[in-house]
């Protein structure tokens, strides 16, 4: 049972590995041309595996930034996690211990979550496992080619590979739109905010991090609100 459900996540999780591969690629090329080494590239990623974060971080870097700002630019960015985190938690196996959730909690990204929240079962810590060790390898293993072998491909051809993550979020929201309405709307309205607070000039205080944040929990609570579940009467559940 246990090697079955694994063997799903690890299917599951190939896409992300594919795209992960792809922009962590680019920012192995980032990190050195900021003066990194290819090793600190690799441990950085390995360590952390949020890429808006990782870039923000090279940029504080190279600008010559100090641990706070470098702390502070990491808590906003990545603040989104945590609202992740509490609307995940409501989908986990009860099997899913304090530990394992410290653990695992450390490869809980956009599209891993994405793919787990929408699973119809409960969420194992097998499951849960087999989704993210293969992007985890992807995005790790990306980084390494991109900080050794970045510079010998063309301009070109690193921005393209820089755009792959659309197409990861893309594949990860259409499904889930074509198959409910109530999705459809809720996808929109995110996507609305997102482009009220980019093309706006009052909003260009938020952040990246921030506007994710605000994007989502706007787009939850009106969803939460408009398209309330139901709940089960008797059972014991």
């Amino acid at each position: 049972m246990k090697k079955s459900v694994f063997i799903t996540g690890l299917r599951d999780g190939i896409p992300i590995a594919l795209g992960y591969l792809a922009v962590s690629f680019s920012f192995g090329i980032a990190a050195v041309a900021a003066g990194l080494s290819p090793i600190e590239a690799l441990l950085i990623s390995m360590t952390n595996l949020t890429s808006a974060g990782q870039f923000a971080g090279i940029g504080i870097i190279t600008a010559g930034g100090s641990y706070f700002e470098l702390a502070i630019s990491q808590f906003i960015i990545n603040l989104r996690y945590s609202l992740m985190g509490i609307s995940l938690s409501q989908r986990l196996d009860k099997s899913f211990t304090r530990v394992k959730r410290s653990v695992l909690g450390h490869a809980l990204t956009d599209e891993i979550f994405g793919v787990a929240v929408s699973r119809t079962k409960p969420v194992t810590p097998w499951y849960f496992f087999g989704l993210a060790l293969l992007p985890y390898i992807g995005w790790s293993v990306g980084t390494g080619l991109g900080a050794v072998f970045g510079e010998l491909l063309g301009e070109t051809l690193r921005d393209a590979l820089s755009v792959a993550i659309y197409g990861m979020f893309i594949a990860i929201i259409i499904p889930e739109a074509r198959s409910s309405i109530k999705m459809t709307v809720i996808i929109m309205l995110a996507i609305l905010i997102s482009c009220m607070i980019y093309y706006i000039p009052f909003f260009d205080f938020i952040s990246d991090g921030f506007a994710i944040i605000i994007c989502a929990v706007i787009a939850s609570a009106v969803g939460a609100l408009a398209f309330p579940i139901k709940e089960e009467n008797g059972g014991g559940h």
